[in-house]
């Protein structure tokens, strides 16, 4: 509904929107609700207005945490999310307070079996910003927003379909945690996601193998 309103009810021309219709499709969503919902942020049908909303905030260990929400109801919403982070001893900042400390990114996801040459020639050619191998032997292939959609077509054309594909916000560093802070930290980042207006979270948490696998 909101990228239908910013941008306009034609997914061809609006990339934003085409995004959204992807992850739709890609969560089972019924073609008909979607097509609702681009009618009415297109105008074309009568119903309640959305805005878009990004909270910042600490989380346990001073991890930095962004919450995109789209909402009917501001003060619902900012109760809710402060509420998921004082319950984990974290607070609810101010605007600015840490996206500073991400960048939005397109990033295309492939399995550690993929191979990795084809992937970098052809992403390159595509305008990708970056193609990097993960400590899993993962391909992530990086990109400018504006040059997300052309890139990912790019791939697919060329074979080489992503395990996952979104434009997302990329921490530049991570906060190391230990046991008792991870568990808090899993706990909000749950809280948080599980909030009907909660969209996306991100944060720069990084929790070890080994206590990862004890939570």
């Amino acid at each position: 509904t909101v990228a239908a309103r910013m941008g306009g009810g034609d997914p061809g021309a609006n990339p934003r929107l085409r995004l959204a219709m992807d992850k739709a499709l890609t969560a089972n969503m019924p073609r008909d609700t979607i097509e609702r919902a681009i009618k009415r942020g297109a105008g074309s049908l009568e119903g309640v207005e959305y805005e878009e909303i990004r909270y910042e905030g600490y989380g346990p260990g001073g991890v930095a945490v962004m919450v995109d929400a789209v909402t009917d109801n501001r003060n619902r919403t900012v109760a809710e999310v402060r509420h998921a982070f004082s319950k984990c001893g974290g607070n609810l900042g101010t605007s600015g307070s840490v996206a500073f400390q991400f960048t939005e990114q397109g990033v295309l996801s492939y399995p550690a079996d993929s191979d990795e040459d084809r992937i970098m020639e052809v992403a390159i050619e595509a305008g990708a910003d970056d193609v990097v191998t993960n400590d899993d032997s993962s391909v992530d292939v990086l990109t400018e927003p504006a040059a997300f959609q052309q890139v990912r077509e790019a791939m697919a054309a060329a074979g080489l379909e992503p395990e996952s594909a979104e434009v997302t916000q990329r921490a530049s560093s991570n906060t190391m945690l230990g046991l008792e802070d991870a568990q808090k930290m899993v706990k909000l980042l749950d809280l948080l996601e599980d909030l009907d207006d909660t969209q996306n979270v991100y944060s720069n948490a990084d929790i070890p193998e080994d206590i990862l696998a004890n939570l």
